[in-house]
């Protein structure tokens, strides 16, 4: 069916659709309330078929790369912006905006319903009548809970109220021990109002640390004075710059965005009792630009997705956005209970909204200067890949001689991003079926941890092409390099100095200058990722080489482990099969022997 017969036929019905190119790849997702109206007014029919006159230059590019359209009805329209959300995240449409940072930001909680309650941190809702949160907080929420232990008296360890006797912490002054009945719950309580005013008021607690810095100091404690003046340095990092100071002692989430030529930035700004008490920023990239009303869209949705230990009734935005009301019922009926979203436009409100645009546009500003994106927009042009490389995904493996096989992916954004490395065991005996193996386990994540912009492999044409397949059937499309030693008499070339790496890219093979700095970046990913296979494999190989060990003191000879390894494959296989099992490969003796070994490991264990 031709497109424009697609799309007389769409249902006046809730859903989302997808626009596709000649190729396949999927170029956008959006949600509607009516599939019919909403994407008939991206077209006109008459007196041709082609993009509407009205709509922008990025949708109106977009379009003209359209030549397949599909849809799904749901049910209403809050489904429909739900599933919008997901299948975007899932499958990273090209004119799309993809938010990364979904993830949940750490509160202190002080559950006053105990006899002897101690302030800890979570990132769920905690169950009872009487919990008080104060936060949330996006970075260091430990340094503030750690202080606030060293300046207060409270019950320091939550088995410590459980037990009936004094510890070491009474014994050094930290603890007034309510476990012995030396202090009693009301005094306690005192104490705990103490530690609260400090979390609420962080110069305060500041001001104390700084003044125990200046004893040990004065004292000749020069390491604790240093570690104390670290974890000032920290503790002043958590606090806003800012004269806000509402009258009213009210709660209210922030969101504001400001675009940049090929950055975006979404400020959170959170306040608690008429005080900012924590920021956060999420930076959006896109090769394909930015629509102002998606970006908010998408850092609410992902904000409130989560499961919050606290939430207002009350979002204020800098500007209104098309999907606000929207957006507001949807959170009402997550919540239970109404919700606004605001957009003030005078007074003290104004003022904080304010003061969260300006933040955004202070750290594009500064992205800017510290992060040039020429690199990346000559990759894009030098590889001839659809997205612009912000995000890159290394890929290798390593094993020796078959054993301790195991596969490791480093991520690049604006830096190497260790909290997102991924070590993989795998089964495969072979590099290729390996890559395989290691590739197809990272596509099967992308539900949950989003594509990125280029996936960089390990290896040359063949590994690259197998890639591709990969990830085309799962219907995302990443754009895929693949990077080689250079083989001469079919030996690659790795004495340094003489090492001449090729880039395999879909247009063809690339043979760069040593000293070019685009290839020098590639093999920068490239060695990090084997640095970070190899390490792995070497813990890998320690604990295989130890079991091996195990077995031969146990007298199981050399030729025995191996043959057990190519029947049973690893020694996770060996310890979890039966007696009856390792007796058809060994023989009775053998087999009840190494059961017993491993039985005795798993005591160990």
């Amino acid at each position: 069916m031709q497109l424009q017969d697609k799309i007389r036929s769409l249902p006046d019905a809730p859903g989302i659709y997808q626009y596709f190119d000649a190729e396949g790849r999927l170029l956008y997702i959006g949600k509607a309330k009516s599939l019919r109206k909403r994407v008939k007014s991206y077209f006109r029919f008459t007196p041709e078929f082609a993009p509407a006159p009205n709509v922008g230059a990025r949708i109106y590019k977009m379009l003209t790369e359209t030549v397949k359209m599909e849809y799904i009805v749901v049910q209403s329209e809050h489904d429909a912006l739900i599933l919008e959300n997901s299948l975007i995240k899932q499958l990273k449409p090209k004119y799309n905006i993809l938010l990364r940072d979904d993830k949940t930001y750490p509160y202190i909680y002080v559950d006053l319903g105990e006899d002897f309650p101690r302030p800890e941190i979570t990132r769920k809702i905690v169950r009872g009548k009487k919990i008080k949160y104060f936060g949330p907080f996006s970075q260091n929420a430990r340094e503030i809970l750690d202080a606030i232990y060293d300046v207060c008296k409270l019950v320091q360890k939550k088995a410590c109220i459980k037990g009936n006797k004094a510890c070491l912490f009474h014994q050094i002054g930290k603890c007034d021990a309510p476990c012995e009945g030396k202090i009693s719950k009301e005094a306690y309580a005192k104490i705990v109002d103490e530690a609260i005013g400090y979390i609420q008021h962080r110069g305060k607690l500041i001001r104390k640390l700084e003044a125990k810095m200046l004893f040990y100091s004065e004292n000749m404690l020069f390491e604790e004075a240093a570690k104390m003046r670290d974890r000032i340095t920290k503790i002043k990092a958590t606090q806003i710059l800012s004269e806000i100071d509402l009258a009213k002692l009210a709660d209210f989430d922030i969101f504001a965005v400001d675009i940049g030529e090929k950055r975006a930035c979404g400020v959170r700004l959170f306040i608690r009792g008429g005080k900012v008490t924590a920021s956060s920023h999420t930076l959006f990239k896109s090769s394909t630009g930015f629509d102002r009303d998606e970006l908010y869209k998408r850092l609410l949705l992902n904000y409130y997705q989560n499961e919050l230990p606290y939430r207002v009734k009350e979002v204020l935005v800098y500007e209104d956005c098309a999907e606000s009301s929207l957006i507001a019922s949807l959170l009402e009926e997550k919540f239970g209970y109404k919700v606004s979203l605001k957009v003030p436009q005078r007074g003290e409100k104004r003022r904080v909204v304010e003061l969260a645009y300006n933040n955004a546009r202070e750290i594009l500003r500064l992205e800017a200067k510290r992060h040039p994106v020429t690199l990346y927009e000559e990759l894009r042009s030098l590889l001839h890949l659809q997205n612009t490389p912000y995000t890159i995904e290394t890929f290798d493996n390593s094993h020796m001689q078959g054993s301790a096989r195991v596969g490791a992916m480093v991520r690049w954004e604006d830096g190497f991003d260790r909290k997102s490395y991924r070590h993989y065991n795998l089964e495969a005996r072979d590099e290729y079926a390996q890559m395989r193996e290691l590739l197809t386990r990272r596509v099967e994540s992308f539900a949950k941890n989003p594509p990125p912009d280029l996936f960089l492999i390990d290896g040359g044409e063949t590994l690259r092409r197998l890639a591709e397949k990969i990830v085309k059937q799962s219907g995302v499309y990443v754009d895929i390099v693949a990077i080689a030693k250079e083989k001469k008499d079919a030996k690659a070339m790795r004495a340094k100095g003489k090492a001449h790496d090729i880039l395999y890219t879909k247009e063809g093979v690339l043979h760069l200058s040593p000293d070019d700095k685009r290839l020098q970046f590639l093999q920068r990913l490239r060695d990090e990722a084997h640095r970070f296979a190899i390490t792995f494999h070497q813990k890998q190989k320690r604990k295989a080489d130890q079991k091996i060990s195990l077995l031969e003191k146990r007298g199981v000879g050399e030729a025995t482990v191996r043959k057990l390894l190519q029947y049973f494959e690893t020694f996770e296989n060996i310890q979890n099969a039966t007696l009856e099992e390792i007796a058809g490969v060994v023989g009775m003796n053998i087999a009840q022997n190494i059961k017993n070994i491993s039985e005795t490991g798993r005591e160990t264990k």
